[in-house]
This record gives C-alpha cells, sequence and structure tokens, in this order.
C-alpha cells in the first residue's frame, strides 16, 4: 500500500462541538493526528465523545495523553470542591483551566514533530467563548513565534503552523459549518459537568453557549440532557 501523500496535522480533540468542527475542518486537507487529554477534569465522558468523534471523521490516529492538571488546582474543572457556575458571572470564570492551553499546545508541538506534521489545529474562539485569556488571537500568535524558536524544524526554517480556524466564528457559524462537513453533534459532549453518560446539565456556560448556537443556527439541538433540563 502506497503511504499517503498528504500534509499532516495534529489536531486538539476535546469531544467538544468546537473541536469536532476542526477535525472535519483538518481532514479535507490533512492526514489528522488527533490528540486528547485526560487531565483530571470532572467527567471522562468528553474523552468517550473525543473517540467517537475521531472514529467517525477517519483521524488517522487518536492518542489520550494523561496529566494531572488537578495537582495545581486553582479551577472548577480540576478541583471538585469549585463549583461549576450556573449562571453568567463576569471576568474570567472559575471554569478556567491555569495555563491548560499552554499546556495542551506544548504536548501537541512535540507530537507534531515526532510525526512530522505541518500544523497544529486547536478550536479557540474569541467570539462566543467564555472569557479565557489562552483563547485570544494574541495569544495564538505569540505561541506560534515561541514555537518557531523552540523546534528543530523552527530553526531549520519550517515552522509547524498554528490554525486556529474557529476563532471568529460565532458559535452559530461554526456549528453551521460542521453540519456542512457531516459533523454529527450528537456524538459530542461540551458539558462541564456532564454525567457518566455524557448527558448535559444544561445549565453552566458551555452548555449556554452551545444550547444558544443551535437556536441561533436553526438546526435541532441533538445534545442530551439529564432529567429536569
Amino acid at each position: 500500500m502506497t503511504a499517503s501523500k498528504r500534509p499532516r496535522a495534529v489536531v486538539l480533540l476535546s469531544g467538544g462541538l468546537d473541536s469536532a468542527t476542526c477535525l472535519a475542518m483538518a481532514a479535507r486537507q490533512y492526514d489528522c493526528y488527533a490528540l486528547s487529554f485526560a487531565y483530571g477534569q470532572r467527567h471522562s465522558s468528553e474523552l468517550l465523545a473525543a473517540a467517537r468523534v475521531a472514529s467517525t471523521l477517519g483521524a488517522t490516529e487518536h492518542r489520550v495523553i494523561r496529566l494531572d492538571l488537578g495537582a495545581i488546582g486553582g479551577s472548577a474543572l480540576t478541583d471538585n470542591a469549585i463549583a461549576v457556575p450556573e449562571e453568567a458571572t463576569e471576568g474570567i470564570p472559575v471554569t478556567y483551566v491555569p495555563a491548560r492551553n499552554t499546556v495542551f499546545l506544548a504536548f501537541a508541538l512535540g507530537y507534531a514533530e515526532v510525526v512530522d506534521a505541518d500544523a497544529i489545529v486547536i478550536g479557540v474562539n474569541a467570539v462566543d467563548y467564555s472569557g479565557y485569556p489562552d483563547c485570544r488571537p494574541e495569544y495564538i500568535d505569540a505561541f506560534a513565534r515561541m514555537a518557531a524558536l523552540a523546534t528543530k524544524g523552527g530553526v531549520e526554517g519550517h515552522p509547524v503552523r498554528i490554525e486556529a480556524p474557529l476563532l471568529h466564528l460565532t458559535k452559530s457559524d461554526i456549528i453551521q459549518a460542521g453540519l456542512k462537513l457531516g459533523v454529527d453533534y450528537g456524538l459530542t459532549v461540551s458539558c462541564y459537568q456532564a454525567d457518566d453518560d455524557g448527558r448535559a446539565c444544561g445549565k453552566c456556560d458551555s452548555c449556554r453557549l452551545r444550547t444558544a448556537g443551535f437556536l441561533a443556527a436553526g438546526v435541532p439541538d441533538p445534545t442530551r440532557y439529564t432529567s429536569g433540563n
């Protein structure tokens, strides 16, 4: 069998709506190496969703990296003693995980060097986002500059690209783009406090953004909610 001649990309895949859309977008031009993290988050439902999405969208490979951001705490997503807000809050919310995207991108950068990938694709969004500082365009630009300095490929003149195709899209735009590419959003889990079956709370910030996105897109919401939501 002849090896693929397509360029390669490492795609950060959480199992949520945004990262699934990113994988579908990237698969049009790359052989995709999906990378997920068991980082001490509240539930494993999103990792099961990531596996489903990677298989359905034809990722060349899907790896799960295990690390413990809960060891440093500081976030409602990694510390069960901190409640997940169920109403909108001001400023950077407690669901922000300190340095999470920097840690994830660092692993993705190493993985990209190993598999000789041309790009890293990440689903950060600066429009319908929760106020996280590591979802801003200037952050992505800064990481790309660092990556060019810190890697063998960068020193040799072909640095890996950091692509954030959802950066300036609304949640509605993202959903519509994904549907055109055949994404089954019923496979995804976005909720910060989903149950063991992947059912969403319908109340957290992520759920509210997701629900509003489907409403604005004018398409049925396939999200499964816990009873009473």
